[in-house]
């Protein structure tokens, strides 16, 4: 007995559900017409070998990286690494065999820190989202097999994303243009822990030197104290002037107890960004002095137009709006129609009552989804919104960058010249001033007091003098991070949170 047609097709296998951003072909395997389809199935079989064969780029896509930093004066001759190996490890030791300057910290850094490590993980990331986004889904295999009484059907049905191949162009440029800005993110983070060793070393060595230096007027005004003391009980002094003496003994303790609690948190703070164990810390000595000062600063005639060919935080901002622009385009290409559903089906059906009755079910059929409620308007505009919103980012680090450009040159020049008014006037002035003390003291013209203000006075005036050195060198710093990197709060600051998932969500909107 046969079953009829209707009941046939109450028992069917339940349809995939349909998706309003893909559309499935499905082929029988033994339908006539899936035979004579066979040469436009090698076709898509090509294409989709062709185009969908996405792959993670081999070593996390470091070596783009690389090249963005190449020539870069925060870098120095440090190349940034994935992973510690062995080679970063030896290169660690031999470092730290001598007092640590500048360019071999950011070499350990760029190779051993965690925030390294952490920016080309987050790269890889990136990476694996590109590939996933330019490849496509695999094939489904459905089969269906439904028993009523003696009577059995079986159902088969192949099918592919066909809209996923046709958009898979689309969604692999624009994959590619999502992970040229995490590439120029990466670099940002690879400019920035290389910044942030430079200002942290700097920091270490001119507190390591303050501590010095206070460690001297310490010692002067102990000794202040002590003859004081003495005096005061050979009744030479009043209580007052001894306690005056002791005062200053006990502010100056205060002051060296400050000086070289910061010493201790700036060398933990380098320490850390360094990515050294306690072993190595251990060994980490730092030189006695800050580099010297340059004899002029350089023309900074070039500096803005600089900034704005080589800002890495304005080349990604540019980035990010050629991929939203991307995003719209696809947007409006399927505002009406976003989903074509074609199906070729055979179901088979067997009677099993002795006389082996089967029935077949051939057939095709076309789903649209028709544009009477939602016309895309919303999309549209949502697309739209983010476009511009990007082109005003790129404009408003533009012009952070110029402005940022002038802030930093403007700080660097005004720090060299207190800098440079220091080591050209101050400390010799105050050199002369102590020899002229000295002289004095040894013909018993001046007093042993006033031999001792004047070493405290000259241990501040050398104090003030090295701050200002390190100023200066704290200030070149920030200028090369704004010519070449991105604003001190980087470009996370400047991007909306939801800027990046909304532009995810458009592009799983129109490519799936």
């Amino acid at each position: 007995m046969s079953i009829p047609t209707d009941r046939r097709a109450a028992r069917r296998t339940p349809r995939r559900p349909r998706s309003d951003a893909a559309s499935f072909l499905a082929v029988s395997r033994r339908h006539p017409a899936g035979r004579r389809l066979l040469p436009g199935a090698a076709l898509l079989g090509s294409l989709v070998l062709l185009a969908g064969c996405a792959s993670v780029a081999p070593d996390g896509d470091a070596p783009p990286v690389r090249a963005l930093l190449h020539g870069q004066p925060l870098l120095g001759d440090a190349q940034a690494q994935r992973q510690p190996d062995a080679a970063s490890a030896a290169q660690a030791e031999a470092l730290l065999t001598h007092p640590l300057d500048q360019e071999g910290a950011v070499r350990i850094a760029l190779a051993r820190s965690p925030r390294m490590q952490a920016a080309f993980a987050a790269l890889q990331l990136s990476d694996a989202d590109r590939a996933q986004a330019a490849s496509l889904p695999n094939p489904v295999f459905t089969f269906g097999r439904l028993r009523e009484g003696r009577e059995l059907e079986l159902d088969r049905l192949l099918s592919v994303n066909v809209v996923g191949l046709l958009t898979l162009p689309w969604r692999a440029r624009w994959a590619g243009q999502r992970q040229e800005v995490a590439r120029l993110d990466a670099a940002q983070a690879v400019l920035q822990l290389a910044a942030d060793t430079r200002r942290a070393w700097l920091r270490a060595v001119a507190a390591r030197q303050a501590a010095v230096y206070l460690r001297d007027a310490r010692d002067a005004a102990q000794a202040g104290a002590e003859l004081a003391r003495r005096m005061h009980q050979a009744g030479n002094w009043s209580a007052l002037q001894a306690a005056r003496e002791q005062l200053q003994q006990a502010d100056t303790d205060a002051q060296l107890a400050r000086a070289e609690q910061a010493a201790t948190a700036s060398r933990e703070a380098l320490v850390r960004l360094l990515g050294l164990d306690a072993a190595q810390a251990a060994r980490l000595t730092l030189p006695d002095r800050l580099p010297a000062l340059p004899d002029a600063l350089p023309d900074s005639a070039e500096l803005q137009a600089q900034a704005l060919r080589d800002r890495l935080d304005l080349r990604a901002a540019r980035a990010d709006a050629a991929a939203t622009a991307e995003a719209q385009g696809l947007t409006r290409a399927t505002r009406f129609v976003d989903a074509v559903e074609l199906g070729i089906t055979r179901n088979t059906t067997f009677a099993n009552d002795g006389a082996s009755d089967r029935s077949t079910q051939r057939g095709a059929e076309i789903g649209l989804p028709i544009p009477l409620f939602d016309l895309g308007q919303a999309r549209g505009a949502r697309a739209e919104a983010l476009y511009l919103q990007s082109a005003a980012r790129v404009r408003g680090v533009a012009l952070a960058a110029i402005s940022e450009v002038r802030e930093a040159e403007s700080a660097r020049r005004q720090a060299w010249r207190v800098a440079h008014r220091y080591q050209a006037e101050v400390l010799p002035l105050q050199r002369q001033v102590n020899d002229e003390m000295v002289l004095r003291y040894n013909a018993m013209s001046a007093s042993v007091w006033q031999l001792l203000a004047e070493a405290r006075a000259s241990a501040r005036t050398v104090d003030a003098a090295m701050q200002a050195q390190r100023d200066f060198w704290l200030a070149e710093v920030d200028l090369q991070m704004a010519l070449t990197g991105s604003s001190p709060a980087g470009l996370a600051a400047l991007r909306s949170a939801e800027a990046a998932p909304a532009l995810a969500g458009t592009a799983t909107e129109g490519g799936h």
